[in-house]
């Protein structure tokens, strides 16, 4: 056997070096989300800041005053009625759009003329800006000519309030935010529903199982990933609402329609208390964080099953 030569001594070369250019490349690539993360912190832990001291709109100099915004908004009934507001909200435009969403989705899954027709009727709400949407209603609902108010006059029922009652309001705003964005549901199930493999609902067919069987065993399960998308995206959206309300009633009668976006708005700038205003979207913003990573999470386990 040869043994290596222990003591040998190999010429120290010195490596190349690489080119400049190639040096600063990645940080380069890092820069724009770097922008974009500075871009997002500093307003955010600014807000924060803010929310410990007394700065408004109607004085240039502020002072710092600890927690009394934070506790001034948890003892006040107005921030417990905006929560409350908005929960009740949230939960009823996402159930009725997921449900809506999911029937117009089944009818319309086929290739009959009726269903593209129908297809490009029932997406138009989506094309239309939220404020539009509230303009067209406010017209159809017109007590004097609205197209709403003579079909109610057809079964006896003239003058009906819809957003001017404490008890009819947000029926009249969950109305319009289903109109408007149920189409996006829509669209997204229909997606779903067509990308289902086939072979399943072939054997199900041949083993004589009912459209309800298909349904909760086959079509329910394979759909429950893009059903998690869509209620993602429609909850963080529901939960911080503010063009419809706004459009529509403005919060009123009264505070009946304020939730926590349109009561920080408020109380930020036409009372020009934005110490005041921050710790309300703050608020907002856990809530959303919370809701999202919940339901990510039952989104993973929904993939990975």
């Amino acid at each position: 056997m040869i043994k290596a030569d222990t003591n040998t001594v190999l010429p120290n070369i010195p490596l190349r070096k690489k080119p400049w250019r190639l040096r600063i490349r990645p940080y380069l690539i890092l820069l724009p989300s770097m922008a974009v993360l500075l871009g997002i912190l500093y307003p955010f832990i600014t807000a924060i800041y803010y929310s410990f001291t007394d700065i408004s709109f109607r004085s240039t100099t502020y002072k710092f005053i600890g927690l009394g915004n934070w506790l001034g908004m948890f003892t006040s009934a107005d921030f417990w009625h905006a929560i409350l507001v908005t929960l009740e909200y949230s939960l009823s435009v996402i159930v009725l759009e997921m449900v809506i969403g999911m029937i117009l989705a089944l009818l319309l899954n086929n290739d009959k003329w009726y269903s593209k027709v129908l297809n490009v009727v029932l997406i138009f709400p989506l094309m239309v800006a939220p404020v539009i949407g509230c303009l067209i209603w406010s017209l159809m609902t017109n007590n004097t000519f609205g197209l709403m108010e003579k079909f109610l006059n057809i079964f006896g029922v003239y003058g009906f309030p819809w957003g001017a009652s404490s008890q009819t309001a947000l029926l009249y705003v969950i109305m319009i935010d289903v109109w408007i964005n149920t189409p996006f549901v829509l669209l997204l199930l229909r997606a779903g529903l067509q990308g289902l493999p086939k072979s399943p609902f072939e054997a199900a067919k041949i083993d004589g199982g009912s459209a309800w069987f298909n349904f909760r065993r086959l079509t329910l399960p394979l759909l429950k990933p893009v059903i998690m998308i869509a209620l993602i995206f429609r909850s963080v959206a529901a939960l911080q609402e503010f063009a419809i309300i706004y459009s529509t009633t403005k919060g009123g009668p009264g505070n009946t329609l304020t939730n926590l976006s349109l009561l920080a708005y408020q109380t930020a700038f036409p009372y020009s208390n934005l110490s005041k205003g921050i710790p309300m979207i703050m608020v907002l913003w856990i809530i959303i964080n919370f809701a999202s990573k919940r339901m990510v999470g039952v989104y993973n386990q929904t993939r990975q099953s």
